[in-house]
């Protein structure tokens, strides 16, 4: 396969990756919050119960996190990534089948189950056709994608294809048939870049304690499945309970949901730029550390603020929610010891420990609104202030692109 030919696939795979990424990973993902009111009303569920479910998708990441990156390993993108895009349709349109908080519970839980096997196999398929210094722009154009993907699930799934489709019920079947969609493109388009095949051989199931065991013994593995658990309980947590509790201050429902597809809409504006920074100035601490102390001040005064002041607030959280999962996800990958065969199984750990921030946030968070509306947002501020501490400790390896 000639340059030129390795050049035009890789940046086509990119935008199937994103692509992927907006309407199978992120869409579907996203619209829940803002459709929480009207399945609330007709589940009859309560705040906690609506916070435990929102928890729901990240518990399943936790029993399925390694298998996803194991799996990503010994076999092809176009494989798993296929198979897993037609599996998050069929689990994600069976939402819209349930009758009470068991059966909402149960088909949440196994849509997270299938979900989880996306970001992870996106990022190492990126991870693959990208290596070297463009792999932190090429991560922030998929996080753009997931971004997207998140922003308009929360703008228009409540305010404009509910009342369209009869419902929340057709929204998440909307939401399956497009995921079906991407898998047949999987199947049809997607490749693998040849210097994988030739050079690259997938660990044999002998091979994989002694991958794990060489794996768990990386310190900056460690570091930055905390920093990810933290922030992510701490994302997860503010973005399920926003538009409730913007509702409950009075605010107009499309309000509501529109500040939340702003947080996203921002954080999608800035993720390429931020991440192509980070390549040019040879870090990614120099982003990620400003971002929490930004992220941990603003959730401390969200509940003090009116008006537009939470706008504002909200937007300084999201400007750099897309490429904190970008970057970190990068410094784990260049990290010294995790190389191509191995990527998927590094993520796969890394994920399993952080999908608990995302379990255990949003009910704990929601049950402190009984105390105070506000309560929450303090609690998902000191997860981002524990998300700064970790990442202090993350090595870092990456070597300054040029100019």
């Amino acid at each position: 396969m000639s340059e030129d030919t390795v050049s035009k696939h890789k940046w086509f795979m990119l935008a199937l990756a994103t692509a992927t990424g907006t309407l199978v990973v992120a869409a579907p993902f996203a619209c829940l919050p803002v459709l929480f009111g009207e399945i609330s009303e007709d589940l009859g569920l309560s705040l906690v119960q609506i916070g435990a479910i929102w928890g729901t998708v990240s518990l399943a990441g936790i029993f399925v996190s390694l298998l996803a990156g194991l799996v990503g390993d010994r076999f092809s993108a176009k494989f798993v990534l296929g198979t897993a895009c037609l599996l998050v349709g069929i689990t994600g349109a069976l939402r819209g089948l349930a009758t009470n908080y068991l059966t909402l519970a149960a088909t949440v839980f196994i849509f997270g189950i299938v979900r989880m096997f996306l970001p992870i196999n996106i990022t190492k398929s990126v991870f693959l056709w990208f290596k070297g210094r463009r792999l932190g722009l090429a991560n922030g154009i998929m996080s753009m994608g997931i971004g997207s993907g998140l922003m308009l699930g929360s703008w228009i799934s409540a305010t404009v294809l509910s009342p369209l489709l009869g419902g929340w019920r057709g929204v998440l079947f909307l939401y399956g048939a497009l995921s079906i969609i991407i898998s047949v493109l999987w199947f049809w388009l997607g490749r693998t870049p040849s210097h994988v095949d030739s050079a690259s051989v997938s660990p044999s199931l002998r091979q994989l304690l002694p991958t794990i065991s060489k794996l768990i013994r990386i310190k900056s593995l460690w570091l930055v499945a905390l920093t990810l658990m933290f922030r992510i309980g701490s994302i997860i947590g503010m973005t399920g309970y926003l538009p409730l509790y913007l509702r409950g201050q009075g605010w107009a429902p499309a309000s509501a949901d529109s500040t939340l597809a702003g947080f996203y809409a921002v954080s999608t504006i800035f993720v390429i730029p931020l991440s192509s920074l980070s390549d040019r100035l040879g870090s990614r601490k120099a982003i990620l550390i400003p971002a929490l102390l930004a992220a941990a001040a603003s959730l401390f005064l969200l509940p003090l603020a009116k008006g537009a002041a939470v706008w504002a607030l909200v937007l300084l959280v999201g400007v750099s929610m897309d490429t904190f999962m970008a970057l970190t996800t990068t410094m784990l990958l260049e990290t010294e010891g995790i190389g191509s065969a191995h990527s998927g199984t590094a993520l796969g750990l890394v994920f399993t420990i952080a999908m608990l921030g995302g379990v255990f946030s949003p009910p704990i968070g929601n049950s402190l609104a009984s105390i105070s509306p506000g309560f929450p947002f303090f609690f998902w501020a000191i997860l981002s202030i524990g998300a700064l501490v970790a990442s202090l400790f993350i090595k870092e390896t990456i070597r300054k692109a040029v100019l």
